[in-house]
């Protein structure tokens, strides 16, 4: 229909008088009185229009309550876009305990990798059914995993699990895919009771067939228990087996991967955030220091290059020595050693996944950098998405500010950063209604609807078009 207001009134008004006068001939014959309040009913419907033309407005239209099929959860979502509700707690119990990442085997279903609890033997590896009327159907192929994390479909078409200590692989068509299991690498570093401060086996395929593993750095700051550092360099971020640094295992020919490794990158904290663009570029987003000060220091986007050192724990954003490190001068933080950031993003924003857009449904997205923020303070519980260039890194803009819920939009101050698409603005705490988001997980399905994960309410979602 044109967007005329005059066209829309004279239409909107023959269309209600019309409909009236059709009403009362039918109930004329049913009385006097009846044909009255029929006629009114008309000219009061017909006055509602044009009022409502004359500035233009439409009448208010009521706000559908399935999200492209499926139930739509109450998150103010960018225009154009709706959240779904695929899986949640019925009856205040969870079906899964803390979902992280997920995978499409086909149109109709799905695996999810489900934590279970840290430091525990809870973890499992599910399997999700999606039925015609929108429901899901829920099996437990794999149970007694030891905190469960990464999930990927390699190029065999076995799915492959980052647990800790190891990543194995399975087959999830078999008809017991437990029986199925092969560790593929073993020996990576686990938490023991959490001295290990980041134990999660993250982990990308390569364009060459090489396996690129996250090894997280055993603690915070790597300093003692004063705050002091206690050597001129930090062990933990040069040499060793828990070198925070990303391992490259190199494939062994015969459909696995050798059992040395190569470090590829040093100086990195946290690399659970890790993607692969279909042009080589490999970006690893940081989870910063756990400083107790809310604007300091930021996370980061990383491009990551063979040989390099990106900071850990000597620096933070581009070239801002750390309070711990600072006397030591372990690294020059301005300097080429220091390897910067590509792109800045928001303070404890807590980046866990993200993945290049390259789906049919949202054409406005192609080829962004899409972004779980999983931080629990201010500026996280969201899903974002970054412009990049052809080679797939974020690009840079100028006065660039982060969003924060309850208050007013923030400048970062500083480059390289840039202004973020939010596709969900409206996930902050509402009370009594729900806690903030914690999104984890990110997948595209193949009719291009964009799959969520949300540990801490148990839930899988699904963001689409916004129609019924």
């Amino acid at each position: 229909m044109p967007q005329n207001p005059a066209f829309y009134a004279g239409f909107c008004f023959f269309a209600a008088v019309g409909s009236g006068i059709l009403r009362c001939m039918q109930i004329r014959s049913l009385g006097r009185s009846k044909f009255i309040v029929a006629s009114l009913v008309a000219f009061l419907l017909a006055w509602h229009c044009l009022s409502a033309s004359a500035t233009g407005q439409r009448p208010a239209q009521q706000v559908p309550n399935t999200c492209d099929g499926y139930p739509r959860l109450q998150i103010g979502m960018a225009e154009g876009f709706c959240a779904g509700l695929v899986v949640a707690p019925v009856g205040g119990k969870r079906r899964l305990q803390l979902p992280r990442s997920l995978v499409q085997l086909d149109d109709d279903t799905w695996l999810i990798a489900d934590l279970g609890g840290w430091g525990t033997a809870r973890g499992a590896i599910w399997k999700l059914r999606v039925k015609s009327d929108a429901g899901v159907e829920i099996a437990r192929l794999i149970a007694g995993l030891n905190v469960p994390h990464a999930l990927a479909i390699g190029a065999d078409g076995k799915a492959y699990v980052g647990e800790m200590s190891r990543i194995f692989r399975f087959d999830p068509r078999a008809r017991i895919p437990a029986d199925t299991i092969e560790t593929m690498v073993s020996g990576l570093p686990d938490n023991r009771l959490h001295e290990n401060r980041h134990p999660l086996s993250k982990f990308v395929f390569m364009p060459d067939g090489a396996l690129l593993v996250n090894i997280g750095a055993p603690s915070d700051q790597c300093l003692d228990t004063s705050g002091n550092a206690r050597e001129n360099s930090c062990p933990e971020s040069e040499a060793g087996e828990y070198t925070a640094s990303l391992r490259r295992y190199a494939p062994d020919g015969g459909g696995g991967w050798s059992r040395d490794y190569t470090v590829l990158a040093k100086g990195l904290r946290n690399s659970v955030a890790l993607a692969v663009h279909r042009s080589g570029t490999v970006l690893q987003g940081e989870n910063s220091y756990d400083f107790t000060t809310r604007w300091f220091p930021f996370d980061e986007v990383n491009l990551i290059r063979a040989g390099r050192h990106y900071g850990w724990p000597y620096c933070a954003g581009v070239a801002t020595p750390t309070p711990g490190w600072k006397g030591r001068r372990a690294m020059a933080c301005g300097s080429r050693a220091h390897t910067a950031p590509v792109l800045l993003l928001p303070p404890h924003a807590a980046p866990l996944d993200m993945l290049w857009y390259e789906g049919v449904m949202f054409p406005q997205l192609q080829g962004t950098l899409l972004m779980s923020w999983h931080g629990y303070r201010s500026v996280g519980g969201r899903v974002v998405a970054f412009a990049t260039d052809e080679m797939g890194v974020p690009v840079a803009g100028r006065d660039a500010r982060y969003p924060i819920y309850g208050g007013q939009p923030r400048r970062y101050g500083a480059s390289p950063s840039a202004d973020a698409f939010i596709l969900t603005p409206g996930w902050g705490r509402a009370a009594g209604k729900r806690p903030q988001g914690s999104p984890v997980g990110l997948a595209v399905a193949n009719d291009g609807a964009i799959w969520v994960t949300d540990d801490r309410a148990g839930q899988v979602i699904r963001i689409a078009v916004d129609r019924p």
